[in-house]
C-alpha cells in the first residue's frame, strides 16, 4: 500500500509503562507490531514497574526480538510526563505518535497517518478519531470527530488518541512539563498548536485508536485521577495567558471532564446595537423588549425597531411609547425581507457591535451580551451565537450544521433535546467554533458585517444568515457558538410558516441560491463528521459519507 510512496517517514511511537495489566501490555505492544505500515519504532520507557511484576521480563523480550523496539528502565518513578520523556529520548522518526500502556491501535492507523504526511509535508499535527474498549474488550463509545477547532480544544482534548507530532516540534517547545500529570498531553498539545498554522493541523475522520476503559483511566471517570482536572484547567490557562487572550477557565458546571471559558474584559465595554425587525405583533415585541430590559447586565447597548409596515393601532401606540424612552423606530413600508430590514437598521446603529435579534425572542441568562461580546470583539471572530430554548426548554438552536436536513443546506444542531442533555460528545453545552449560527441571535462587529456587505437581500425570508456566516468566514474570520448566552425563541411566529404556494416558491428559490452560491460545502462542514448523518444531526452514517 505504500511501496509506491518515494517519502516513508519514520513513526516513532511513545510507551511510558508503569505497572499496567500484563496483558493489556502485550496487546498494545503487538498492536503496534501488527502495523501495517512498517516504517515505525517503539519507543517505551518502564517507570519503575513493581520488581515484582513481569513487565520488566517482558519489555526485555520484545526489545530482543524485534530490532524497531527500544526500551529505557528509568531507575526510580518519576510519573507520566518524565517517563513520557525518557521515552521520547529514544525516538528518532520525523514524527512521534502517543500510545498508552494499556490501549490498542487499529492496523491501519500509522499508514493513514504516513499517508496524511506523505499528502501534506507541512503538516506538524495529525490527530484521529478513537473509540473505547469496555472491561470485557467490546468497542464502544466512538467519538467521531471535526476538524480543527481551538474553541473546542480548550473545552477538552479534541486531539487525544490518536495523536502525532512533528519531533522537532515537540523538541523545540521541551517535551511533557513535570506537574502536569493527568493533562501532560492535552498540555503538549496546546503548546504544540500555537507553533502551528491552522493548515498544519490535519485530522484523520476514521477510528484508529482503542481507548482502555479501567479502573485506573479517566476513559472511565475524571474522579478517578482528581490530579487529572487540575492539570486540565491549568494547561487551557497557560495557553490563554502565553498568548496573551483574556478569560478565566474553571470547570464545566455541567460536564465533567470539561473545560468552559468565563469572560473578561480588559477594555471599556463597547456598545452593542440591538436590532429587532418587527410587523404589529405587540404580544411579541413587548416580552422580548421587557426581557432585555429587565435581564440584561451588560450595560451598554442601544435598541432598534425595524417596523415593517406595522397597521394595529396597538403597535403604533406602543412605538410612540418606545420612542419616548428613546428607541430607535426605523419605518419600511416595502413587503418583509429580513436582510433588507436590518441592512437599514445597521446603516444608523452607533454600536461596535451590531445584534441581530428575532422579536419572538426573550433573553433566559442576565449575561447573555457579555457571553457574546467576549467572543465578538476578538479580531478573528465573525458571527457570535447563542443556544435557543423553544418555551418547553427544549433546545431549538445548538449551531448550524451545514446540509444537515431534506434540502441539504443547512439545519441546527440538537433541535429538541432537553435542556439538561449534554447532546453529542458533550457539544450542546461547549463554546466551539462552528460554519453559521442561526440568526435569531447573532452577534458581530459592524466592521466584519459591512466588510462583505451585509446581508444578501436576495436572500428575503431564509438562510441569510448562513449566506452571512459563510461569507464572514470566506473573509478569514471564525464564528462562535456559546451554550453559555441562552434565550427562548418561539419561531416564525412574527411573518408565519412557509405554508402558502408563493412563500413555498420563494423557499425553493433560496434553496437554489444557496446550492448555486456554496455548492459542495453544503455538503462538507468542517465542524461537522463525515461519519455522523446529514438525515438526523449527530447520529451514525451509515455508509459514512464520502471524506
Amino acid at each position: 500500500m505504500s511501496s509506491s510512496w518515494e517519502y516513508k517517514p519514520l513513526i516513532s511511537i511513545i510507551m511510558p509503562v508503569y505497572n499496567p495489566d500484563t496483558q493489556h501490555l502485550i496487546e498494545a505492544i503487538e498492536s503496534v507490531q501488527k502495523q501495517v505500515y512498517p516504517h515505525w519504532q517503539l519507543c517505551i520507557a518502564d517507570d519503575a514497574s513493581s520488581e515484582t511484576s513481569d513487565i520488566k521480563d517482558i519489555l526485555h523480550n520484545y526489545e530482543k526480538n524485534d530490532a524497531r523496539i527500544k526500551v529505557i528502565f528509568r531507575s526510580r518513578n518519576g510519573h507520566i510526563s518524565a517517563a513520557s520523556n525518557s521515552a521520547l529520548s529514544l525516538a528518532t522518526g520525523e514524527f512521534v505518535a502517543l500510545l498508552d500502556h494499556d490501549d490498542v491501535l487499529h492496523p491501519l492507523a500509522l499508514w493513514f497517518v504516513a499517508e496524511t504526511i506523505v499528502k501534506n509535508p507541512n503538516v506538524g499535527l495529525i490527530y484521529t478519531d478513537h473509540d473505547k474498549l469496555s472491561l470485557d474488550g467490546t468497542r464502544c463509545n466512538p467519538y467521531f470527530k471535526c476538524d480543527f477547532n481551538i474553541e473546542l480544544m480548550l473545552a477538552h482534548n479534541l486531539v487525544a488518541h490518536f495523536s502525532c507530532y512533528r519531533l522537532n516540534l515537540v523538541n523545540k517547545i521541551g517535551g511533557f512539563r513535570e506537574g502536569f500529570e493527568g493533562a501532560q498531553d492535552y498540555d503538549l498539545a496546546l503548546r504544540c498548536i500555537e507553533c502551528l498554522a491552522p493548515e498544519q493541523i490535519i485530522h484523520i475522520p476514521h477510528v484508529l485508536y482503542h481507548w482502555r476503559i479501567s479502573e485506573k483511566s479517566t476513559a472511565s471517570c475524571l474522579k478517578v485521577k482528581s490530579y487529572a482536572t487540575t492539570a486540565r484547567l491549568k494547561s487551557a490557562s497557560d495557553y490563554l495567558k502565553r498568548n496573551n487572550l483574556p478569560g478565566r477557565v474553571v470547570p464545566h458546571p455541567e460536564l465533567e471532564g470539561m473545560n468552559r471559558i468565563e469572560p473578561q474584559f480588559s477594555n471599556t465595554l463597547p456598545l452593542v446595537s440591538i436590532i429587532i425587525p418587527t410587523r404589529d405583533r405587540v404580544d411579541l415585541l413587548k416580552p422580548c423588549l421587557d426581557s432585555i430590559y429587565s435581564m440584561t447586565t451588560f450595560p451598554s447597548y442601544e435598541i432598534i425597531i425595524v417596523d415593517n409596515a406595522s397597521e394595529d393601532p396597538e403597535t403604533k401606540e406602543f412605538f410612540l411609547h418606545l420612542e419616548q424612552k428613546g428607541v430607535n423606530i426605523i419605518r419600511d413600508e416595502g413587503i418583509f425581507n429580513y436582510s433588507r430590514l436590518n441592512n437599514l437598521a445597521a446603516k444608523e446603529a452607533n454600536g461596535e457591535l451590531l445584534c441581530l435579534l428575532n422579536n419572538d425572542t426573550q433573553i433566559i441568562t442576565p449575561h447573555w451580551l457579555e457571553e457574546m461580546a467576549f467572543f465578538a470583539i476578538k479580531s478573528d471572530v465573525g458571527v457570535v451565537g447563542a443556544k435557543l430554548f423553544y418555551v418547553n426548554n427544549k433546545v431549538q438552536h445548538g449551531g448550524v450544521v451545514l446540509g444537515l436536513g431534506i434540502h441539504r443546506v443547512a439545519g441546527h444542531s440538537f433541535t429538541g433535546i432537553s435542556s439538561e442533555q449534554p447532546g453529542y460528545m458533550g457539544r450542546a453545552g461547549i463554546q466551539q467554533e462552528l460554519s453559521a449560527v442561526t440568526g435569531a441571535c447573532q452577534l458581530l462587529r459592524k466592521s466584519v458585517f459591512w466588510e462583505v456587505n451585509g446581508l444578501d437581500e436576495s436572500l428575503a425570508v431564509n438562510y441569510n444568515d448562513v449566506d452571512l456566516c459563510l461569507r464572514v468566514r470566506d473573509a478569514g474570520y471564525r464564528n462562535i457558538w456559546t451554550p453559555f448566552a441562552q434565550l427562548y425563541h418561539v419561531g416564525s411566529a412574527s411573518r408565519g410558516k412557509d405554508t402558502t404556494s408563493e412563500k413555498f416558491s420563494r423557499f425553493e428559490q433560496e434553496i437554489e441560491f444557496m446550492q448555486e452560491r456554496w455548492g459542495k460545502l453544503l455538503l462538507k462542514d468542517p465542524f461537522y463528521s463525515s461519519n455522523l448523518s446529514l438525515e438526523n444531526g449527530y447520529t451514525l452514517a451509515f455508509p459514512p459519507r464520502s471524506f
